[in-house]
């Protein structure tokens, strides 16, 4: 159950990668039309204006589309084969239950407690969804119905119907199967929704009196839950779903940028709900305490390797928001490490919101700084040096505590160890002048088109070879693989010089610590292995 709740989840990440970018043009957009900073160009009858009105509408696609975007992401992880076509039958079978649910509504609103003949938006429930009246079920809705169909279509995809009617076979027959399922649970729907939707503004109150203890709890089960992968089912209802406000809370700052730049009023007054968007800040201002105490504890005839190593981890954690391969650097090795940073990120969060600090700050460097520090820093500027106050306080106390724990414990992190080969940081050339027996490397003599199918072919290989291989996913920056045998995988130092950060054997699942370019690595990986 949790291999699939671990694939599930992995399988999020597809779709919510693309909020960064849009997330910035709105940002950048926003902060082009602000008349207190670019006076009479961001007048509205002003070409200026109008050509980042028509940029700001772009920007906006993720976020007024994210339901058909959830739908159709999943399937590409989640689909065994065929994944296109998962995505067709996915796009088809929410239509149809949406049509199902409008049509229930408009004949039996109101024996169901809905005034169907209500404005869409506020707390009338309703929305429109690919032109469709229906109930705003959001991403939830999204994630059920293609979960359902993705189910359906790696059971039935293959399966030979009798000649007369082969026409039917694939992704056809996939969907006739979805379309009866789709009525009954339009029923349901339609039934207990109305309640749900009830609860949910039940919830919002909660959280908005939950205050600081609230927040903590928030941001210490997002970081604690990383290794597992189900943080995704914490922080995405939050950010992007109905589970504080209905449009999700990055969607809805973004959508009030302009009134949070005009108001003089203190933003945690404003929206406090906020306040659970701040676990970017660990992002930023935790990764650089910990590469320094692992930079500070590493021998010094290793500093130059492992801090060309850390560097681009940090960065990344940092500009990108991806922190993992940096919190995978200490996260296997000493797990312990990891839990202290899960409290010292939920702290820190906690202490900021306490003192005022909220907004749009689930992300990096970037993301924050284009839809919070740039349009909002005129009027609420104390804030922000609020927010830098503790997030470099915290950044000392990070590097002090890991840096005690990694001398006390003698924790054997990249550096330590100058003759431990799992520690060393390995550069292209000495990958490609091992010795010639060894499995990686005996693949140097293959033509590649790129290092991604390189490094793919590689993984295969250290992995057993395809006939050793059940499935394969991946999150951000880990390629997850399901294997028949796990006897046959190699060592963790073979990965590592195939180009790996690290490796998570547990049991049949593997998981491989790549990087940023997981998905080209994946695309090569299941070409290669047939999967």
């Amino acid at each position: 159950m949790m291999k699939h709740i671990q694939r599930f989840g992995s399988a999020m990440i597809v779709p919510v990668l693309l909020f960064p970018f849009f997330g910035i043009v709105v940002g950048l957009a926003t902060l082009f039309k602000n008349e207190a900073i670019f006076g009479s160009l961001a007048a509205p009858d002003h070409l200026w204006y109008q050509l980042w009105t028509l940029i700001e509408n772009g920007g906006w696609t993720i976020f007024n589309q994210m339901p058909l975007i959830f739908l159709i992401g999943l399937p590409i992880s989640l689909a065994k084969k065929a994944a296109a076509r998962a995505c067709l039958a996915a796009f088809v079978s929410y239509v149809v239950f949406n049509y199902f649910i409008n049509s229930i509504l408009e004949i039996w609103g109101s024996a169901f407690g809905v005034d169907f003949a209500a404005e869409v938006g506020g707390t009338s429930g309703l929305t429109y969804i690919a032109g469709i009246k229906t109930l705003d079920t959001s991403i939830i809705g999204a994630i059920v119905i293609s979960g359902i169909v993705v189910w359906l279509h790696n059971r039935y995809y293959e399966k030979k119907l009798p000649e007369a009617v082969g026409i039917f076979q694939g992704t056809p027959y996939v969907v006739m199967i979805s379309f009866f399922l789709m009525l009954p649970l339009a029923l349901a729907t339609s039934f207990f929704w109305p309640m749900i939707q009830e609860a949910i503004l039940s919830l919002q109150g909660f959280m908005k009196n939950a205050g600081t203890l609230g927040v903590w709890s928030f941001l210490f089960l997002e970081r604690i839950l990383i290794p597992t992968g189900l943080h995704h089912f914490i922080y995405t209802p939050f950010q992007y779903g109905p589970a504080v406000v209905q449009e999700g809370i990055t969607a809805y700052w973004i959508q009030n940028l302009t009134t949070f730049a005009q108001t003089t009023e203190p933003l945690k007054e404003v929206f406090p709900q906020a306040g659970f968007l701040l676990h970017g800040n660990a992002k930023m201002f935790a990764a650089p305490g910990i590469a320094l105490a692992i930079y500070a504890t590493a021998k010094r005839e290793n500093r130059k390797k492992v801090g060309a190593l850390l560097l681009a981890a940090t960065l990344t954690s940092i500009f990108a928001g991806i922190t993992e391969p940096l919190e995978f650097t200490f996260l296997f090795i000493a797990p312990y490490l990891f839990a202290i940073h899960a409290v010292l990120a939920a702290t820190m969060g906690a202490i900021m919101y306490a003192l005022g600090v909220v907004g749009n700050m689930g992300g990096g460097f970037i993301e924050i700084a284009t839809t919070n520090w740039v349009p909002l820093f005129n009027n609420h500027w104390s804030m922000y040096l609020v927010q830098f106050a503790v997030g470099l306080s915290f950044t000392a106390i990070y590097f002090f505590l890991f840096r005690f724990f990694i001398l006390r414990f003698n924790i054997p992190l990249p550096g330590r160890d100058s003759q431990a080969k799992e520690t060393k940081l390995y550069t292209k050339k000495d990958y490609q002048a091992k010795k010639a027996g060894d499995t990686a490397a005996t693949t140097e003599n293959r033509s590649y088109k790129n290092d991604y199918q390189r490094q793919a072919d590689h993984f295969l290989q250290l992995l057993g070879g395809k006939d050793n291989i059940v499935e394969v996913t991946n999150c951000a920056t880990r390629l997850r693989v399901t294997v028949h045998d796990p006897n046959k995988l190699a060592s963790e130092g073979g990965f590592k010089e195939a180009g790996a950060h690290g490796l998570v054997v547990n049991g049949p699942s593997i998981q491989i610590i790549v990087g940023l370019s997981v998905s080209q690595v994946r695309d090569y990986f299941e070409e290669l292995s047939g999967h």
